[in-house]
């Protein structure tokens, strides 16, 4: 049974876009949710671009979102730590999503002593980069991650992503990372903090049983499932949680605003 929904988190890619093409009822819903003036983020594990490229690259799909509604892994990750050591240190492997991230958080970026060695996406880690990290993190920098994907998509096939390099530093450190991003409820918890929202009045839809429902569920969300990512539906089963509904695509979502 459907409780009342206020407010809205949806996944990006798999549910409002895929490959650069907005999914068919994704920028109706967006548009419906504007309208009718309710509060809703988009989420994404990406910790690579800031909001505001983002949003360039939902409005040459043909969704129109504000900066403001777009709440990525590395905000979330910034936040975390912010919340942790106000004013502290951090130093980054990752792109300018994680970097401006950190700064607007009023964190400083340093290789001596930081609080925190932050590992996010890139699209070239630096082996330089990373022995810096392992050296930081065994003098007694905290370890944080972004996000645990190990592998993120490319048009030659898989890259290796956050997660698999996290492997590699743990390995020489001994040291695991705490992860901000989904499947991580903390990633949806500052969310709804960060539109004021309750979860018993908000929704979550997803492409992925093993992050946005999985997270969803255990923040306290109602989960919705579309078949248009990663997820298919002979393997939805095989999970011991379900969603609250599993619906062909975003389009079957609109009338519920």
């Amino acid at each position: 049974m459907t409780r009342h929904i206020d407010s809205w988190l949806t996944d990006m890619d798999g549910v409002l876009v895929h490959e650069g093409h907005a999914i068919p009822g994704a920028p109706e819903f967006i548009a419906r949710l504007r309208e009718k003036e309710r509060p809703f983020l988009i989420l994404t594990n990406n910790s690579i671009f800031t909001p505001r490229d983002l949003r360039a690259r939902l409005a040459a799909s043909g969704i129109e979102v504000p900066e403001e509604a777009i709440w990525t892994s590395a905000l979330a990750t910034a936040n975390f730590c912010a919340d942790q050591i106000p004013g502290g240190s951090a130093y980054a492997i990752g792109e300018a999503g994680l970097t401006t991230a950190l700064y607007e958080a009023g964190y400083t970026l340093t290789e001596s002593s930081p609080d925190y060695v932050v590992l996010g996406e890139t699209r070239t880690y630096s082996f330089e980069a990373i022995t810096k990290a392992v050296r930081l993190i065994n003098d007694g920098a905290r370890f944080i991650c972004t996000n645990p994907d190990p592998t993120g998509p490319s048009v030659d096939g898989p890259l290796p992503a956050t997660g698999a390099v996290a492997a590699m530093i743990t390995r020489a450190t001994r040291r695991e990372p705490y992860f901000v991003g989904k499947p991580n409820p903390m990633m949806f918890r500052s969310a709804l903090n960060r539109i004021d929202a309750h979860s018993e009045t908000t929704a979550m839809i997803g492409d992925r049983m093993d992050t946005d429902v999985v997270a969803g569920i255990e923040a306290g969300l109602q989960t919705f499932l579309v078949m248009t990512g990663s997820t298919q539906p002979d393997e939805v089963d095989q999970y011991p949680f379900r969603p609250s509904a599993i619906k062909d695509s975003i389009a079957d979502l609109i009338d519920l605003i």
